[in-house]
């Protein structure tokens, strides 16, 4: 019967779009293709599986103690399978460099190699994911303040070596799986309070950047993260969104724009034309911030909704890549990552059924009544009746369904861990 109502229900919508000149089965086919990078640190609040343990340090934080963490790598995969199998569509998997599978040894961040992500490799190609990558300059004791940036050479020696073998490992994880591994280069650098050596700190990030990027692979990307400012760091921060976008423009370096990493009142949505007119390729980081803290659980609101619409009507789909950021400990895990990630999908389907070709037609003639009355007509089309058609052919759970399944898996799995 539920599959009886979502196909009567799709028909209406279709034929309620076509009348503003949108094609729903090509906004399908079209949102079948787009892959969000899923990030790992969501199933164990960025724990990690290095020997060291120890909580984290170096301008994040994780809040919240609900019970049920993947505490190895063999839970932490079962909890990503389980979120993808309420997750429409064919993803990928963001992994951090802690996340590596170091057989109980001691393997310190500058001695890390490919070997240590075979096995990941080798499950992605079985579960028919592909691989995302990141340095690791957090929650080290060599992390401090200042990692990329700092002006002790053994330390910044330290960490230029770590970027570099994790940018080897993306390679053989790009090479692997037929597409290009994303590396994302994150640093907390920073100070707690006022600095009177803003450039000279800027200027050893740029040359360890330089130094780091010197090497050339064909089987990776490189994408560099700017943020406003890190727990204990909130005075300055080295690697601010002026130096990537410096940096990624004069380097054509990918940006990675973090929507939980501007001041509250900026649209990130209004960065991504800009930046695609001078830099390759754009990364998301999509989360939600709540004042200061960024890592809130995605859900439908302006800014990610104006976020997809501006990817679509920039026709940069091909050139924007979605990943998640978020680290909620304080609710279900599991549960966090299919909220956050079907609310980013709900936002992309409704940007894709826009009646774009209209609204420009209007904005060409000058109609500017016509093209508000469009918009706000817009809002109100039957948009979840194509997400529940994507939903019902992808054979995931239609509308709330879900929440049984993570209720479930909660009740048979996560709750027996200690």
């Amino acid at each position: 019967m539920k599959q009886q109502l979502v196909e009567q229900a799709y028909a209406i919508a279709k034929e309620r779009y076509a009348a503003v000149g949108v094609d729903t089965d090509a906004v399908l086919n079209t949102l079948q293709q787009v892959s969000l990078s899923l990030h790992c640190w969501q199933a164990d609040d960025v724990v990690g599986f290095e020997c060291r343990g120890g909580s984290l340090s170096g301008g994040i934080q994780a809040t919240g103690n609900y019970p049920g963490r993947a505490r190895n790598i063999d839970e932490l995969r079962a909890d990503i399978v389980k979120a993808k199998s309420f997750i429409p569509g064919t993803h990928r998997l963001n992994l951090h460099e802690i996340y590596g599978e170091f057989g109980g040894k001691s393997v310190d961040r500058n001695q890390v190699g490919p070997e240590h992500f075979a096995g990941w490799i080798q499950w992605a190609a079985e579960q028919g994911m592909k691989l995302d990558f990141n340095s690791t300059s957090f929650s080290h004791p060599l992390s401090g303040s200042l990692s990329l940036s700092n002006p002790d050479p053994a330390i910044r020696e330290f960490w230029i070596e770590h970027t570099m073998r994790c940018r080897a490992v993306a390679e053989e994880m790009g090479k692997a799986q037929g597409d290009p591994s994303i590396m994302n280069v994150w640093v907390h650098d920073g100070s707690k309070d006022m600095t009177v050596n803003r450039m000279l700190y800027r200027e050893l990030l740029k040359d360890s950047l330089d130094r780091i990027f010197a090497v050339e692979y064909r089987h990776m990307k490189d994408c560099i993260e700017s943020k406003v400012f890190g727990i204990g760091l909130e005075s300055y921060t080295v690697g601010s969104n002026d130096f990537y976008i410096g940096y990624g423009a004069s380097r054509g370096k990918m940006v990675t724009l973090d929507t939980g990493h501007f001041h509250p009142t900026e649209s990130v949505a209004d960065k991504i034309s800009s930046l695609l007119l001078f830099t390759p390729e754009v990364m998301l980081h999509v989360s939600r911030p709540v004042r200061w803290d960024s890592d809130h659980v995605t859900i439908i609101n302006d800014e990610t909704l104006e976020l997809c619409k501006e990817i679509v009507r920039c026709d940069a789909l091909g050139k924007v890549h979605i990943g998640l950021d978020y680290f909620d400990a304080s609710i279900n895990r599991i549960g966090a990552y299919v909220v956050g990630s079907r609310a980013t999908q709900k936002c992309l389907i409704q940007a894709l059924l826009e009646p774009l070709a209209k609204l420009r037609e209007y904005e060409a003639n000058d109609q500017g009544f016509e093209r508000l009355a469009l918009l706000e007509e817009a809002k109100s089309l039957p948009w979840n009746a194509v997400w529940d058609m994507f939903c019902l052919k992808n054979d995931v759970p239609v509308g709330e369904e879900f929440i049984a399944g993570v209720q479930q898996y909660e009740k048979e799995v996560t709750s027996k861990r200690a």
